[in-house]
């Protein structure tokens, strides 16, 4: 790993280490924002056996955050980190942040910051996702590289066979 990574990855691990510890601890404060979020899924989905209280949804989303943080922070599994955290990031952003909704200037513009620090924030993770380690290839490229060079043996047995 590079030293820009090592240094990097924890940097942006950070956030959703804080957060998702502060989801765990906070849920039932932190309920009331999810709750048009849970409502969506209830409309969605009202038969879906996965547990949809606002509650559950904080916890289950500050999990995720402490795990995926803790994945990429430690350059575990970094691009399927960053794409978990990226996911987690979504419904954060949209139901905490909803800045078109405020009518108070200065919550407003509070909120906006926030809203556009959090798509900032999903754009580097997204980055992340494409941000190979130099010495691990993606696992499609490594299912090509065995596959050509399989197909490469078998064309080596076959012309020793006709020689």
């Amino acid at each position: 790993m590079t030293m820009l990574r090592t240094v990097a990855r924890p940097m942006l691990a950070s956030m959703f280490l804080i957060g998702g510890v502060n989801s765990l601890r906070n849920a039932k404060a932190m309920a009331p924002t999810a709750q048009p979020f849970a409502d969506q899924i209830d409309k969605l989905a009202p038969d879906t056996p996965v547990p949809t209280d606002a509650v559950t949804l904080v916890r289950a989303n500050g999990a995720a955050q402490v795990v995926g943080g803790a994945l990429l922070a430690t350059g575990r599994v970094p691009r399927l980190a960053a794409f978990m955290l990226a996911g987690t990031l979504v419904p954060t952003t949209l139901g905490a942040h909803r800045f078109w909704d405020e009518q108070d200037p200065a919550v407003k513009q509070n909120q906006q910051v926030h809203f556009f620090k959090n798509v900032s924030i999903l754009g580097g993770l997204l980055m992340a996702t494409l941000d190979p380690d130099p010495h691990k290839k993606l696992l499609i490229r490594r299912a090509k590289d065995r596959t050509v060079e399989a197909a490469d043996r078998a064309v080596e047995k076959v012309e020793k066979i006709r020689s």
